[in-house]
């Protein structure tokens, strides 16, 4: 699905050279990047508020309130909105069938924005790079990049962020976990230097059920060197982290992989025959991509496309029954 980069005016902590706060705000440093949906929506929003509005224009939206004032919707009507939401979805799972499409309802109480917030970082963090996109997309850059040991935290939000970060990561690692001892457990084959120590990994937990909610516990979890786990669907492999033997270098303290920079050989690998069969599908997308494109250009795609044949080819060759791996 094709990316865009959305480009807004941010209005808190805006401020000049002598620290005046200026109220027409700037230009983000960093654009948000999101997918065509988001962009049709913010279209359509485009077209309910004239030029130059808040796309969330309190005067144009709260219809029911007739609010007569400036400035965007209250936190309240947004969470009745997202509620409102929330309903008209399981309306139109039931109207077509779709049990499996319903929302379930929560049993603490409403969604809102916060929970809704919760969601969406769920899905960008479990993405190769995604917890740098999380720190983009809830404007927390600064605090994703800074080394985690760093005294020079502003406040106590950005020393959070790192915790929300850690929740994320150590439930992805959670779920990676799960998935790897069900697919062991099917049948499937398992390859690479690091598959025993992966699958060590993967059973010495218990069953995930969504324990792992606290930076603390999130933290404690993701500090078992070479026992956590990292899937990396851009690269089909899993990745058993341990910083001894990882093929590039990770920063001092690191917990987690550079999943965008992975690199060949490296001794943290390890692939399952669902890597495999990803690989070679991936491969076939990319020589059907090939064959509309100017030669110079299709022979690298076809390259590129032998190379992800060439990783399943060795995995067949190499993988293993887990009780034969991990014996």
């Amino acid at each position: 699905m094709p990316r865009h980069l959305i480009r807004a005016h941010h209005y808190k902590n805006v401020r000049d050279s002598d620290g005046h706060h200026i109220s027409a705000g700037e230009e983000r440093a960093v654009p948000w990047v999101a997918i065509t949906p988001v962009v049709h929506a913010i279209r359509v929003l485009e077209r309910i508020v004239p030029k130059g509005e808040l796309l969330f224009s309190s005067t144009h939206h709260d219809l029911v309130s007739q609010r007569k004032h400036h400035g965007a919707l209250k936190w309240g009507t947004l969470d009745r909105r997202v509620e409102n939401l929330v309903s008209w979805i399981n309306q139109e799972a039931t109207a077509q069938g779709l049990d499996a499409q319903m929302v379930p309802e929560y049993p603490h109480g409403n969604l809102g924005l916060s929970r809704l917030r919760r969601t969406l970082a769920w899905h960008v963090a479990r993405r190769p790079g995604g917890l740098v996109a999380l720190a983009i997309q809830y404007g927390h850059l600064r605090a994703a990049l800074d080394a985690r040991t760093s005294a020079g935290y502003g406040n106590r939000g950005r020393r959070g962020f790192h915790g929300e970060l850690d929740v994320e990561t150590a439930l992805a690692a959670a779920q990676t976990a799960a998935r790897l001892r069900d697919a062991a457990a099917a049948g499937e084959k398992i390859s690479g230097p690091a598959a025993r120590l992966a699958l060590i990994g993967a059973t010495s937990i218990p069953s995930f059920e969504g324990a792992l909610t606290t930076p603390r516990a999130a933290a404690k979890f993701l500090a078992r060197d070479g026992l956590v786990l990292f899937d990396n669907p851009d690269f089909f492999l899993i990745c058993a982290f341990k910083r001894d033997t990882a093929l590039r270098d990770p920063d001092p303290g690191a917990t987690a992989p550079n999943q965008f920079a992975c690199l060949l050989g490296c001794g943290n690998a390890v692939r399952t025959d669902r890597h495999a069969r990803a690989a070679r599908e991936h491969a076939d997308r990319l020589d059907a991509k090939a064959a509309l494109m100017p030669q110079p250009l299709g022979d690298r795609v076809r390259l590129t496309a032998d190379r992800f044949r060439d990783l399943a080819d060795a995995h067949d060759s190499a993988a293993q029954p887990a009780e034969e791996a991990i014996a």
